[in-house]
């Protein structure tokens, strides 16, 4: 796409405020035209009062150039006015957009691209994006039109005259040119090396509590300079390319200016010309090098807003999991069984496959267990039931249709997961337990923190529902934590649910309660658990052993001892392991 087409689809998004925008634009040429009176009148005001000492003129003319003055006044603050609602409605429209982007695209997507980057995009990029929508714009508008005003001016007052001050025009363009290409290119790179140091500052921020547990302060403070210094750099060189774009244009005018005055002189001394219309000319000439100076800078701020707006669109061009995935069958509910049908998953840029031909039923209401060692493919396996990922070979089965032929909202409705690093909201008690069902009363709220045993301790917090818990719940102990994503699970009520290792991390005393609490939550459910502790799937009804992308071994806990096999190991070495650590 070139920049004059991203250019063009930029402005498409002023459309719905194009009322406005016409607005702004008649008030940009009455400003125009006001200016140009301005030059205008500077030929009657020293021929007919300092040279013919008319005094009827000294009278009209202050007046004139008062009502003139006013005018312009108005219609100037129209032009800002008009012109900064319509930039900033358009930024907000398309920060929206980008954000409502990125809720689409798949798990894929977010996976290769950091959370820091994609926040530089919707705050930085749009901004960059703000100064093209909104006071470049303006400026374009308001200075193109001006300047066209004067050069009627220039031409009124002297043609000849005229034809000599316009050869700085293909100068003037030819350096705008350069210097904006040079700055698009800087603002490109720029871009990309703040959206690091946005990574950067977030993990920092997210983490503080490892990084001063292992007094990594400094060293982060490094890692972060040199980003840093990165964008700096970037940021330097392009106030340099900017620096000496003005610089030539001034140049450029005063080299224009000096060959008029030159020729406008001897045209004086010879009276050809008047010295009103001479100094009307150059009042003119002056006033229509100011847009030309100020259409320069903003044809450099125009550069990198495009830049901005090419990492912009790239992302809003992407299709979303829903425009590739979904299907068209609502899916009603989970009566007939999960099917796993051979069954291969290899991550992009990754060269092994994390699921190997996985061949796999899951009976309505039964309990499934997976356990293996880390990285044999348990949580990959379980995050193709929600199409978090697609498979690369095989196919999966859920009520004797394909996953894919379930639209993916439906599909996701009838499903709850709960997991180990659980993600809670810098938001109330009660918005986090209602997260995944809008418009959940507080009887219905209440009855889930009840189910999930979580009722009491949300009653000890100074607000009770209403207690704000910090980011991610930060204020809230890991069991805590864990029995609130129960209660957001119980209260979406879905048919499939997915445990993620949901009590690894807790103490005895938190497992134990959590554990009462997932009890609630698999009644009468079909349940997918992963889980390190196998004391905690004993009474699954099947238990399913996966080594290196592959199911080895299926059975129930008896029957796997009895097997010797994976399990059997895996047993004996966290038994082992329990007695050590007793």
């Amino acid at each position: 796409m070139s920049g004059l087409e991203r250019f063009k689809r930029l402005m498409g998004y002023v459309k719905p405020y194009r009322a406005r925008f016409l607005a702004a634009f008649t008030c940009s040429g009455l400003v125009a035209l006001l200016s140009g009176v301005y030059a205008w009148l500077a030929r009657p005001v020293l021929d007919d009062i300092f040279i013919q000492k008319d005094e009827q003129m000294l009278l009209v003319l202050p007046l004139v150039l008062f009502g003139v003055a006013t005018l312009k006044a108005l219609f100037s603050y129209g032009v800002g006015y008009l012109m900064a609602y319509v930039g900033n409605r358009v930024v907000a429209d398309i920060r929206q957009e980008l954000f409502q982007q990125l809720m689409r695209l798949s798990v894929g997507f977010h996976d290769t691209n950091t959370s820091g980057r994609l926040v530089s995009r919707v705050v930085n990029d749009v901004g960059m994006m703000a100064n093209a929508a909104s006071s470049v714009v303006k400026d374009i508008f308001q200075n193109g039109l001006t300047f066209l005003a004067m050069i009627g001016v220039i031409l009124y007052q002297n043609w000849r005259l005229a034809g000599l001050s316009l050869i700085v025009i293909p100068l003037s363009a030819v350096s705008m040119v350069r210097v904006g290409k040079r700055l698009k290119r800087l603002a490109t790179s720029g871009q990309e090396q703040l959206g690091d140091l946005s990574s950067a500052l977030q993990e920092m921020l997210s983490g503080i509590r490892m990084v001063k547990a292992f007094g990594r302060e400094e060293a982060e403070a490094e890692r972060f300079e040199e980003r840093n210094r990165k964008v700096l750099s970037t940021t330097l060189k392009s106030n340099q390319v900017w620096s000496l774009g003005h610089s030539q244009m001034e140049i450029i005018g005063v080299i224009g200016v000096a060959a008029i005055i030159w020729y406008g002189g001897y045209l004086v001394i010879h009276d050809t010309m008047t010295p009103g219309a001479f100094f009307s000319f150059m009042a003119a000439l002056f006033m229509a090098y100011t847009p030309i100076r100020k259409l320069s800078g903003s044809n450099n701020l125009v550069q990198q807003a495009l830049a901005a707006a090419e990492r912009v669109f790239d992302v809003l061009d992407l299709k979303s999991e829903y425009a590739q995935q979904s299907g068209t069958v609502s899916l009603a509910g989970i009566n007939k069984a999960i099917e796993f049908q051979n069954v291969s998953l290899r991550y992009e840029s990754h060269t092994i496959s994390a699921l190997t031909d996985i061949d796999l039923v899951i009976q309505p209401g039964e309990v499934i267990a997976l356990v293996g060692s880390s990285g044999s493919g348990k949580t990959s396996l379980v995050s193709l039931l929600p199409r978090f990922y697609e498979p690369t070979e095989g196919r999966i089965l859920l009520d004797g249709l394909p996953v894919t032929s379930y639209e993916l909202r439906s599909l996701r409705a009838h499903i709850g997961i709960v997991s180990q690093d659980v993600f809670l909201f810098d938001e109330t008690v009660r918005r986090n337990i209602a997260f995944g069902r809008s418009g959940a009363g507080q009887a219905e709220v209440e009855q889930a923190a009840k189910l999930a045993y979580a009722h009491d301790f949300i009653l000890r917090l100074p607000g009770g529902y209403d207690t704000v818990i910090g980011e991610r719940g930060v204020k809230l102990s890991g069991g805590e934590r864990q029995r609130l994503a129960i209660a957001r699970a119980l209260l979406r009520d879905p048919p499939l649910l997915i445990l993620d290792e949901a009590t690894s991390a807790l103490d005895t005393e938190s497992e134990r309660i959590v554990q009462l609490a997932l009890a609630n939550l698999m009644k009468n459910r079909t349940t997918v658990v992963i889980a390190h502790r196998l004391s905690t799937i004993q009474n699954a009804d099947r238990i399913v052993v996966l080594d290196r992308g592959m199911i080895v071994e299926v059975g129930s806990h008896e029957e796997l001892l009895r097997l010797g096999g994976v399990y059997r190991r895996l047993h004996a070495l966290q038994f082992q392991s329990e007695e050590l650590t007793r």
